[in-house]
């Protein structure tokens, strides 16, 4: 989305994407509830992780049987970043390029980082046409990949380590499944996306990086958690449900892979085999794991997750993508530490 649109304009977008969202899910994002019930509106993408464990063996409605669960499918982080603007969500799912957007100028999205839902693998690559052999081969080649998500930072990153700047290509925003089809037209001759679309490309392509590679190197990218925080203010014992059920399936995932798989599966309309396949490729972090210094941390000792939103805002800044790039510690103060500290201390 354009860093020029304010605030107000991208509301007035917002209202028409969430209309279209709801009627696409048969499932309305409005807050009111008929039956009287607290709503708990869950932002979700299809991705192979834990988060889709906690929809398919419902955890959070058996967590929570006086709430109304909700669960509405999004593409993009951007997609989510809008609704979450609109207030037709309270907990979403976003990769954290778009967090990092959310969280600055101008958009300056109330909403804290709760949990990650995985730090991504190879499960995010770019791929390139037959006969393009390396990175640096893709000099003046067509490239598609989402603007803004994590993906572009990591093709960005991919670049740079081969030597080549972005203008040294053709740049594409492309979601995945129209980078695909370009794909499948022969438009572009690469494209950094993730799965399920990532395995369609791979079927006659060549992988060049993963982004397993790239966070060897230094450049992590990750699936984040979010929460509003007017939700957490006044719902702290239903986002404490929401964090043990997330806490619950990556356990489970990592005990027994083939059930969570599954579920994966079932989700992703894949068969189990695939689902674990690409679960794999993930890595999952339980609670306590997350309160490390490398990632989320602890009340007073914010993790390493803050220098690596605050680095995605440099890459950002140069996208023209927002304002400015805010303090390492104004992402240390989104990091929802206290939160994950009652339920994993």
């Amino acid at each position: 989305m354009p860093s020029h649109l304010s605030r107000t304009a991208l509301l007035a977008s917002a209202t028409a994407l969430v209309a279209l969202t709801a009627t696409a899910c048969g499932d309305g994002a409005d807050a009111a509830s008929g039956s009287g019930k607290t709503q708990v509106r869950i932002a979700y993408q299809a991705i192979p992780n834990a988060d889709l464990v906690v929809k398919n063996h419902r955890l959070l409605e058996k967590a929570l049987p006086e709430a109304e669960v909700k669960w509405v499918k999004f593409d993009s982080g951007a997609d989510v970043n809008t609704a979450v603007i609109a207030g037709s969500v309270d907990f979403a799912l976003a990769g954290s390029s778009p967090v990092t957007k959310g969280l600055s100028a101008p958009l300056n999205i109330p909403y804290k980082v709760l949990w990650i839902h995985d730090v991504i693998g190879e499960n995010e690559a770019l791929v390139a046409k037959k006969g393009i052999a390396s990175v640096k081969a893709l000099k003046g080649k067509k490239i598609a990949t989402p603007f803004g998500s994590t993906a572009h930072y990591s093709l960005l990153a991919a670049l740079d380590s081969a030597g080549l700047k972005a203008s040294d290509v053709s740049l594409v925003d492309l979601q995945p499944q129209d980078a695909l089809a370009a794909w499948q037209r022969g438009d572009i001759d690469a494209a950094y996306v993730w799965t399920p679309t990532l395995t369609d490309l791979k079927k006659d392509g060549k992988v060049l990086v993963t982004s397993r590679q790239l966070a060897e190197q230094g450049k992590p990218t990750a699936d984040l958690g979010v929460v509003t925080d007017a939700f957490a203010a006044e719902h702290p014992k239903i986002v404490d449900a929401w964090l043990k059920a997330e806490d619950q399936a990556v356990k489970l995932a990592k005990s027994d892979p083939d059930k969570a798989a599954e579920a994966i599966g079932a989700e992703l309309n894949l068969s189990p085999e695939a689902a674990r396949k690409q679960l794999a490729q993930l890595v999952l972090l339980t609670a306590e794991q997350q309160r490390g210094a490398d990632y989320l941390g602890r009340p007073g000792a914010p993790g390493a997750l803050a220098g690596n939103l605050h680095d995605a805002a440099g890459f950002l800044k140069a996208q023209k993508a927002i304002d400015a790039v805010p303090d390492r510690s104004a992402f240390e103060k989104d990091l929802a530490v206290k939160e994950l500290a009652r339920v994993a201390g």
